[in-house]
């Protein structure tokens, strides 16, 4: 039978201690890998699939395959490494499943190349089944660094920090990512399907290459906790981080889904700029580079922004309290984005950047204190760590699978065509469905949820070392 241990006082002195920088920074870099691979998960899978002739529908079977395998396999990665413990064994593994598989993902259709075919069915098939592999190897890297938190310390403030040292990091991914897109977008053109799926497949390789520097930092940096075992479902509190987890992993994925669909098709950013220069005519190529633009300049937006409020969040000293006050500014400040998206007209398109800085300050609130409050629910009980965050990250992975999916199936299957004079301002699409109702609809759920919350309200020290110097 499964045991509930808590940690004793003379081991509460080493595990209440605060960490330093350097602890701080080599966790933070574990998750480097999964970060750069997921973001590019969602940002390119569904327009990649689409360009190299799948249709919206295949496109969205293929990441809820990916999504689906991804769920159960946090479940039973979580209860295995509750049972046999080895944190950074199973980190590893993870890690190299995703460096194998990913290419796959992005590589073109392996079976067809093999049975001379071209069936969209077995395309559809080869990519779901790579997608699901990497999905398992992901969830395996993500449930052990995440769990790794509660076991390195007890410190509430140290902990938060390691998050946010975490998502801080995370934006350096996505930022790697769009400048790794930007260089192969640039120098290679997309004028067959052979030359997509090498454009794809040399950002692939290039994102899995930076990721594994990062995981080696890790493992060499980071020291291997204990593991015990416990069970959860008791906690009333259990099912409040759960929904806000869900609800927070919902608005950031699926507005990360639509961001490039919604800057290009709907606002038409890149036909605000052709007008400037007064042509009423542009070459393909010319067409390409300006959608090319805006689709980098708006995420990166979002981004920095994010990364430069984690950094900070890592300075302010946590408690119950304040992480609920966070999670609901982050909230509110979603709400107002989603509904500025949503009725957002092409007239006054350059607007999206003022609401691209407001949307990156609310994912690194929401985010970092939504990923804090499972370490809250931990507490000073050292068990079932894994299985926690395992749950949690099921539900996560499921609900962005199936939302994504539902708004994928009743998206059209051609982009809006592009035009100088619009003859209205703005429809109501499944892109901004996807970035405005979506996320904002989420948000305010979650802030409702989070304020009824009972989170302790303890006060720890700060880290020993700050994380910004004055």
């Amino acid at each position: 039978m499964a045991s509930l241990v808590i940690v004793g006082e003379s081991e509460d002195v080493s595990f209440t201690k605060p960490l330093g920088r350097l602890s701080v920074f080599y966790y933070g870099v574990g998750h480097m890998l999964n970060d750069i691979t997921a973001s590019c998960w969602f940002t390119y899978l569904l327009l990649f699939l689409t360009q190299i002739g799948l249709s919206p529908r295949d496109a969205a079977i293929v990441m809820l395959s990916g999504q689906v395998a991804d769920g159960f396999a946090t479940v039973f990665v979580g209860e295995l490494i509750d049972r046999f413990g080895h944190f950074k064994i199973w980190h590893t593994a993870g890690s190299l499943l995703v460096a194998i598989s990913f290419s796959s993902v992005f590589g073109g259709c392996l079976p067809c190349t093999i049975l001379h075919s071209n069936s969209l069915t077995l395309e559809t098939l080869s990519y779901s089944m790579f997608a699901a592999i990497f999905n398992i190897g992901w969830a395996a890297t993500q449930v052990s660094h995440m769990a790794m938190v509660n076991y390195i310390t007890l410190n509430s403030t140290s902990r938060v920090a390691l998050t946010s040292s975490r998502n801080a990091f995370s934006m350096v991914a996505n930022l790697a990512l769009y400048a790794i897109a930007l260089v192969v977008f640039g120098v290679s053109k997309a004028d067959t399907k052979e030359n997509t799926e090498s454009q794809y497949r040399w950002i692939a390789y290039s994102c899995i290459t930076v990721g594994c520097c990062f995981v080696v930092v890790f493992l060499m940096g980071t020291k291997e906790p204990r593991i015990p075992w416990a069970y959860w479902f008791r906690k009333i509190l259990y099912y409040q981080v759960a929904m806000v987890y869900l609800l927070t992993r919902l608005v950031l994925n699926v507005s990360q889904a639509y961001l490039a669909f919604f800057v290009i098709d709907d606002l038409q950013m890149a036909q605000s700029a052709k007008a400037l220069v007064s042509e009423r005519r542009i070459s393909v190529d010319h067409r390409t580079c300006l959608n090319q633009c805006f689709h980098f300049q708006i995420p990166a937006i979002i981004y920095i922004c994010s990364f430069v409020v984690s950094v900070m969040l890592q300075e302010i000293p946590w408690n119950g309290k304040r992480l609920k006050a966070y999670y609901c500014a982050g909230g509110i400040i979603w709400m107002f984005c989603g509904v500025s998206v949503l009725f957002l007209p092409r007239s006054i398109n350059s607007f999206m950047y003022a609401v691209s800085v407001f949307i990156g300050i609310a994912n690194a609130l929401i985010l970092v204190t939504a990923i804090s409050m499972q370490s809250v629910l931990v507490g000073s009980v050292l068990g079932g760590c894994a299985f926690v965050c395992g749950s949690l990250s099921f539900l996560d992975k499921m609900s962005c699978g199936i939302a994504l999916y539902v708004l994928q199936s009743h998206k059209s299957g051609t982009s809006p065509e592009v035009v100088v004079n619009s003859t209205h301002s703005f429809d109501f699409s499944v892109t901004r469905y996807g970035l405005g109702l979506v996320p904002a609809v989420c948000s305010f759920i979650g802030v409702v949820v989070t304020y009824f919350m009972e989170l302790d309200g303890t006060i720890v020290k700060p880290l020993c070392q700050p994380l910004l110097l004055e």
